[in-house]
Formats: C-alpha cells, sequence, structure tokens
C-alpha cells in the first residue's frame, strides 16, 4: 500500500504551518508518495516568488521533496481523471477550478493509495477516493 500527500501538505510542512509530527501520525506505516502534477505546482511557487530569502527556502524543499518516490501521470491517471472529472460536472461542481487536485486523486485511484490533504473538502465524495487528514 501507499500513500499520496496532496500538495497542501508538502505546503504546510515546508511552510512550517503543519506538524510534521500531525502528518507522520497520519501516514502511519505507509509509504509516502508526492505526484508529478505536486513538483509542478511547488516549481511554479519557486519560478513565481520574487524574494530572494524565500525563494531560496522554496528551492531547498523541492530539492528535498524531488529525492521522493514519484507517481508520474499514465494513460490509466488520464481515464481516472476523466472520470472523476464528469463525476464533479455531473454533481454541479467545477472540474476547471480543480484540475491539479483531481489529477492527484486520479492518481490515488490508480495506484490504490489513500490521499492525505488539509483539504478535504475539495475531494468530498469523489468515487473510489481514499482520503485522510492530518
Amino acid at each position: 500500500m501507499g500513500m499520496i500527500f496532496d500538495t497542501s501538505i508538502w505546503v504546510g510542512l515546508t511552510s512550517g504551518q503543519m506538524s510534521s509530527q500531525s502528518v507522520l501520525k497520519a501516514a502511519g506505516d505507509e509509504q509516502v508518495y508526492i505526484s508529478a502534477i505536486s513538483l509542478g505546482g511547488l516549481n511554479f511557487g519557486v519560478e513565481s516568488c520574487s524574494d530572494p530569502a524565500t525563494r531560496m527556502l522554496r528551492i531547498r524543499s523541492l530539492r528535498i521533496l524531488q529525492q521522493r518516490p514519484v507517481l508520474d501521470v499514465t494513460s490509466l491517471t488520464a481515464s481516472a481523471f476523466g472520470l472523476l472529472a464528469a463525476f464533479m460536472k455531473q454533481s454541479g461542481r467545477s472540474p476547471r477550478t480543480r484540475v491539479n487536485d483531481l489529477w492527484i486523486a486520479a492518481q490515488a485511484i490508480e495506484n490504490d493509495y489513500a490521499l492525505l490533504t488539509a483539504n478535504l473538502k475539495d475531494f468530498d465524495g469523489l468515487p473510489g477516493l481514499r482520503v485522510a487528514c492530518p
């Protein structure tokens, strides 16, 4: 088994807004993965930062996170993403505002991993997704 950490967890940990103890407790003994989608978002955070000190902190954090096992997007991920986006649309919610979240959720479903997130409402009711919160 395994667990994917949503981007919100990585940001919370690296910014000090989230306790590493609470995250470790929530992950338990599961192997922890980072999504290539999260890496893209975190790279955007580095590239769009104009403060040199903050940018350096983000670069250091990103380099550490890049050493974690990374889940890439596959054709099976794309299929799961399409199902999740359609589900959201049929439920009256816009999938456009949560595209990256849906890709990460699709990876969790594809690999039968749980998703650890600080934003439970973003993943509310998605079929086949196991969600945890620190």
